[in-house]
């Protein structure tokens, strides 16, 4: 059921989200993200080698953000706990989006700035990981859905809070959004 619209122009970008002090060690940490970390950095370093523009899209919030209701404060602008983890340091070419809800794209520059890459043709195929395969993932596999982008999810390199959780998420998208959920060794041989 994949739509495979692009497979004769196939332009990655990799979207790395919320792998932030805060959701991997702090305010609302996800233990189970500790063993994803070695999976991104492959997929990270996998990147970089094939050319393939990352993007580090971040809660960045300010007190008066509505989801301080439902989270309580986290991974606010400026803050320790607002900063990628350093597992997953950027690098200078690399690009981070602060965002300030669930979706990567919703109220972000992300959209304009991946029809920059590849040249201006801009990218058509966004792989994710990151954080929460039932949230961020799964808003930002909507969004890119709604605006013509296939998405794969790393299977192996996102995670939830609960196994339940991180099951449901990955279903979901994969039904509704055709996302094809792959591991990160079968990704990294795509770029």
């Amino acid at each position: 059921m994949k739509p495979h619209v692009y497979d004769k122009d196939r332009r990655y970008a990799l979207l790395i989200v919320d792998m932030l002090y805060d959701f991997v060690y702090g305010k609302i940490k996800c233990d189970r993200s500790v063993s994803m970390i070695p999976r991104t950095a492959q997929l990270l370093d996998a990147a970089h080698d094939a050319g393939v523009p990352v993007f580090y899209v971040n809660d960045s919030h300010v007190r008066k953000d509505f989801e301080m209701y439902r989270w309580g404060e986290h991974a606010m602008r400026g803050s320790r706990g607002a900063r990628v983890i350093g597992e997953l340091r950027p690098r200078k070419r690399d690009s981070q989006v602060p965002k300030q809800t669930y979706s990567s794209f919703y109220g972000t520059r992300l959209e304009k700035e991946l029809k920059r890459t590849h040249d201006g043709k801009g990218s058509n195929t966004l792989v994710l990981t990151g954080l929460h395969a039932d949230c961020c993932v799964r808003h930002t596999c909507a969004d890119g859905f709604f605006r013509g982008y296939e998405t794969l999810v790393a299977e192996d390199a996102v995670e939830s809070f609960t196994e339940l959780a991180y099951r449901t998420g990955l279903q979901y998208v994969k039904y509704w959004y055709l996302t094809d959920v792959l591991p990160t060794k079968k990704i990294v041989r795509l770029f």
